[in-house]
């Protein structure tokens, strides 16, 4: 191992997981190896001003308005028989600043949580002969085509059955590692933490069942007031967390909910280990955070593709419904906050959790840093 460790990790902020995956990487790589300096970079602000309006213009705008629409194009591309054009997109959208950048000061270790800066690195590597680990970090729990990046030395995936379909796809087992999705080490130290005293902490009702809406950080969840509206038609009164992408901050009462908008907030963890549901979306590190601490998830219109293969992983797993139509969404939550239906489904979750995801990618990769490149 060098003396000096140089890690340049991307993120792409389609969403904040990318990045919370990587921030907690990252944190894990510089305490099991403090001689490593991790760079962190948003991809996105290596792509043209046109190629990011169009990108996530597009990708906004389907989720928003037209999701059909994007279930269609993540099938479509979801074979190895997709156009070409497409494929190759991934090996040089942002290619000529993240070739300066790397070519400025090489790193030893190169990790994404997107497969576009891994499928340029990998060019990179190729064409100009440079050498650092090459590490792509899934954060699906289902390989998607453009997931399956040869480009990439090392890859990091949730669970055996998404190394199962990455291996099925092409890439050889040797390259292919399960850790888990990374998440802040935060997560792991509320594990067991007592609900009530959170609850007062952050001046919630200890008595009152807590629900967290999950609409993500973009505020492309079509769904939200609908739920909301769901939520306050309970039968039963209950308090109700929403978060960044939400629009306004302030409390108000729907029905029978409290509904608490708090916008972005860094005590999200404990928010979460306060709870006893998450309702709403279903994205990678929402799962991995929430089975962690034994929360229970009802899923309720989530992204076409990614978010349906998240949302059925959990219900195999006994820790979330997924909710299909409306009608459907106020008897599932009802039984999920039954006591026993409620226990049976944390410890579904608990057991799909990994605490430790973070440290085990780490250890990997620094492995796999002491083996010649």
């Amino acid at each position: 191992m060098p003396q000096s460790l140089r890690a340049r990790i991307y993120s792409a902020s389609f969403g904040g997981g990318h990045h919370q995956a990587n921030t907690a990487l990252g944190d894990a790589l510089e305490k099991l190896s403090p001689q490593l300096v991790a760079r962190h970079t948003d991809y996105l602000t290596h792509l043209s001003g046109f190629e990011r309006a169009i990108i996530l213009g597009f990708y906004l705008g389907w989720l928003r308005y037209t999701p059909g629409i994007y279930r269609w194009y993540y099938h479509f591309t979801d074979r190895p028989s997709e156009p070409q054009l497409i494929k190759d997109s991934y090996r040089w959208l942002g290619r000529g600043r993240m070739t300066r950048e790397l070519l400025e000061d090489v790193p030893e270790l190169v990790v994404s949580s997107y497969p576009t800066p891994a499928a340029v690195a990998g060019w990179l590597k190729e064409t100009r002969g440079l050498k650092f680990l090459n590490v792509l970090v899934v954060t699906d729990y289902r390989i998607h085509e453009h997931w399956v990046r040869f480009e990439a030395d090392l890859m990091l995936v949730p669970t055996d059955e998404s190394r199962l379909q990455m291996i099925e796809r092409g890439i050889p087992a040797e390259r292919v590692h399960v850790t888990g999705i990374p998440i802040n080490a935060r997560y792991r130290a509320l594990i067991g933490s007592d609900k009530a005293a959170l609850r007062i902490k952050h001046g919630l009702d200890p008595a009152l069942p807590l629900l967290l809406l999950s609409g993500g950080g973009q505020g492309t969840y079509r769904s939200l007031n609908r739920v909301l509206t769901a939520l306050g038609n309970l039968g039963r009164r209950v308090q109700v967390l929403v978060l960044a992408g939400a629009g306004r901050v302030g409390v108000e009462q729907l029905g029978g909910a409290v509904i608490h908008r708090l916008g972005f907030t860094t005590d999200f963890p404990e928010l979460l280990a306060a709870s006893d549901l998450v309702v709403g979306k279903a994205g990678g590190l929402t799962v991995a955070e929430s089975t962690t601490l034994g929360v229970p998830m009802i899923v309720f219109d989530p992204i076409p593709g990614q978010e349906e293969h998240n949302a059925e992983y959990l219900e195999r797993g006994g820790a979330a419904v997924w909710v299909r139509e409306l009608s459907g969404l106020r008897p599932a939550i009802l039984r999920a906050l039954d006591p026993q239906q409620h226990a049976r489904m944390s410890a579904g979750a608990r057991a799909l959790s990994v605490p430790d995801a973070a440290d085990r990618a780490a250890r990997i990769i620094l492995e796999t840093l002491e083996k010649p490149l």
